[in-house]
């Protein structure tokens, strides 16, 4: 049997809870049984992955609407007093190599990290796993909705004195991400955030190692940061991408948990 992760009490579980087993004590299934398993899972993410950034850029929103979307944006975190953005990127652009390392972490701490940590899963955790990628799913049918009906256009698109660092300073994200695949409008919601946030809790969850756990932790904080200072997102963008993605979870696990036989309380 491959140990569950879930940590129980009077049959609660928390989105952050800690694994009960360690890794390399995990037993796993047969290797041909457990390749085939991963190969499955990578052409599923891959076939879902196509699909919502095909779907974003099929879906490209006018720029007038955009940018009244984001003008409103911009109105709410101003009236919050959060509207800081702007001030951030100007500062961390007065201090040499701050922004080189910023936009690596945008870069490549997105979609590398995602894809790795999803293999690890599938690989290391196979009964754990389809719960972060029920998740993933979830949370990019919902965001796909959000950029059809409300496109927003990101900070560096906006005439608020925004520089897009990423690109004038390297063509690495246009290569992992080609512009035929993206929508220049799905600033809302921030899924650099929220899936970062996701693959952070699986860390933190399933991982016996403290420096892996604490990368998981620290992961998804960096992200917020990189994506203000490189002036793709809003901080309330971060905020819808982290609300959608927590809300999957709980949705993932609790079918999990459903679809399980009932566990003795402790």
């Amino acid at each position: 049997m491959w140990p569950a992760h879930h940590a129980w009490s009077g049959g609660q579980v928390t989105l952050l809870d800690r694994p009960t087993a360690v890794p390399d004590q995990a037993t796993t299934p047969p290797p041909r049984t457990l390749v085939g398993f991963v190969l499955r899972q990578l052409v599923l993410l891959a076939v879902a992955a196509a699909t919502y950034f095909g779907v974003r850029s099929l879906t490209v929103g006018d720029a007038a609407t955009a940018t009244s979307n984001a003008h409103d944006l911009v109105a709410l975190e101003r009236s919050l007093g959060i509207f800081v953005e702007q001030q951030a990127q100007s500062f961390a652009m007065d201090l040499p190599g701050l922004m080189t390392v910023v936009n690596a972490i945008y870069i490549y701490g997105h979609w590398p990290v995602i894809g790795t940590v999803f293999v690890w899963l599938a690989w290391r955790r196979p009964d754990a796993y389809p719960v972060y990628r029920n998740a993933l799913l979830i949370s990019g049918l919902v965001g796909m909705a959000i950029v059809a009906f409300y496109p927003v256009a990101p900070p560096r698109l906006m005439d608020l004195g925004f520089l897009d660092t990423v690109t004038t300073q390297t063509n690495a994200y246009r290569v992992l991400q080609p512009p035929a695949f993206t929508n220049p409008y799905a600033a809302m919601p921030s899924f650099h955030v929220g899936w970062d946030l996701l693959v952070g809790i699986a860390l933190v969850r399933e991982s016996g190692h403290a420096w892996v756990r604490m990368a998981g932790r620290v992961l998804p904080l960096l992200m917020v940061v990189a994506v203000v200072l490189t002036g793709n997102h809003y901080f309330l963008d971060a905020v819808a991408g982290d609300t959608i993605v927590l809300a999957s979870l709980a949705v993932a696990t609790w079918w999990s948990m459903r679809r399980q036989p009932e566990l003795p309380r402790r």
